[in-house]
């Protein structure tokens, strides 16, 4: 068993206890209040801004075969991840330009940034956000929410390109190979972090 199918085992009850969540529940039923889906969006959209950052600087670490992949991570989040909370920025009445780093997202954040320095334990530490997104849009879309705008939500992390980027990094995990425990440790800080951010500000 490779490192990243040893992180999934790891991972799903983690998994879980984000569905559990009231925000997550809220997406999925359609009727979170605005107020906090607001928040949160403010709060991704930050937190999406680095990482960007966390993708550029492991390309400059990668292996050439994997140059590629990590660009077109970065340009598939500034492009389809942005792009999705630009879209619904208006109808949220969210401020993007001037929202402000709560501490889940400046924590959560600082982590990835700091883990990236090393390319192996930056793809670990970086994989619940890909490789939960992923299995949370999965789940979500078998009973998909009615109205569109939390609909459109999910339709952006179940869709199978988005399913592809986040294997891509499982294989790259795989292929660097990093210390199995310090990378299970760094994916369950990253875990951690996830469950963390639904509890917006």
């Amino acid at each position: 068993m490779g490192i990243s199918a040893d992180l999934h085992a790891i991972g799903r009850p983690m998994l879980d206890a984000q569905l559990a969540h009231p925000t997550v529940r809220g997406i999925a039923a359609g009727d979170l209040p605005e107020t906090v889906f607001r928040s949160w969006l403010e709060q991704d959209y930050l937190f999406l801004l680095d990482y960007v950052r966390v993708f550029s600087r492991l390309a400059w670490q990668a292996p050439d075969a994997h140059l590629g992949d990590l660009v077109d991570l970065a340009y598939a989040t500034w492009h389809d991840e942005l792009d999705l909370h630009r879209s619904l920025a208006a109808g949220f009445g969210a401020d993007l330009d001037g929202a402000v780093k709560g501490p889940a997202c400046a924590a959560y954040t600082s982590f990835l940034l700091e883990s990236a320095a090393n390319y192996g334990e930056g793809l670990a530490a970086l994989y619940p956000c890909m490789w939960g997104y992923s299995t949370l849009g999965k789940i979500l879309a078998a009973d998909p929410p009615a109205e569109p705008r939390y609909r459109a939500w999910v339709d952006t992390y179940a869709d199978p390109g988005f399913a592809a980027l986040a294997a891509r990094i499982g294989t790259m995990i795989d292929e660097a190979a990093p210390e199995p425990a310090r990378a299970r440790e760094l994916f369950v800080r990253g875990m951690e972090h996830e469950l963390a951010f639904w509890d917006v500000p």
